[in-house]
């Protein structure tokens, strides 16, 4: 993993700023580079009835994750969109007792060279991403799968 660019805390700010969701779950940038985005937060204001994650929390930290993924790529490559997601899946797979972590990575059959070449012909482009929610013992204990679309200010 290289170290971060002034891109991803610059985002992360950003992210904090406007989503007042991110900010009341004190989520941080852990790590970045070209083809993975970590932001990481604490249990505390993440946790629920039982003492461990809200179910609410995970899902929103990884739908974060993979959105910073593409706004990042986008905005490295200097395109001005706006990225929603268009479509998710999530699956709870273990509970979480500590603070975590989503990573973010675009999904097996996802590339970049053709979704800017989509986003350049068409104004909109989507692309799919995969994050999890790794458990203490390795395995995931949240999953997401996600298309973000992304649709060019310009038009």
């Amino acid at each position: 993993m290289t170290p971060s660019t002034d891109a991803a805390p610059e985002l992360v700010r950003f992210i904090r700023e406007k989503i007042p969701l991110a900010r009341a779950m004190d989520l941080e940038l852990q790590a970045h580079d070209d083809d993975r985005l970590v932001l990481h937060a604490p249990l505390a204001p993440n946790v629920n009835d039982k003492g461990c994650a809200f179910g609410g929390s995970l899902v929103s930290l990884m739908t974060l994750t993979g959105w910073g993924l593409v706004e990042l790529a986008l905005r490295a490559r200097g395109h001005d969109c706006d990225v929603f997601v268009g479509e998710s899946t999530v699956r709870y797979l273990q509970p979480v007792w500590a603070d975590f972590r989503a990573e973010a990575r675009l999904a097996g059959d996802a590339d970049w060279t053709g979704f800017f070449a989509t986003l350049r012909s068409r104004g909109k482009a989507r692309i799919e991403v995969e994050c999890k929610v790794p458990g203490t013992d390795g395995k995931p204990a949240a999953t997401l799968s996600a298309r973000f679309v992304a649709k060019s200010r310009a038009e």
